[in-house]
């Protein structure tokens, strides 16, 4: 998981941050669940998708509702 950078993030759309904001906590959820049940071979990727999540919200908000 990379992390998204702001020029990539504020080209798109709400509805595009929306649809990627669910993609990001899928994932998110997912990497928790690996990290319970066997542990993660890279752990630094859950701070990654947290980050990207609160990178697309402030994009987001900073655009409007």
């Amino acid at each position: 998981m990379q992390k998204l950078e702001l020029s990539e993030i504020s080209g798109l759309d709400n509805k595009q941050i929306d649809a990627k904001v669910k993609e990001m906590r899928t994932s998110l959820f997912n990497l928790r669940m690996q990290k319970t049940a066997s542990g993660l071979e890279k752990p630094h990727t859950v701070r990654i998708a947290k980050g990207n999540i609160a990178r697309l919200l402030t994009v987001k908000n900073s655009k409007g509702k």
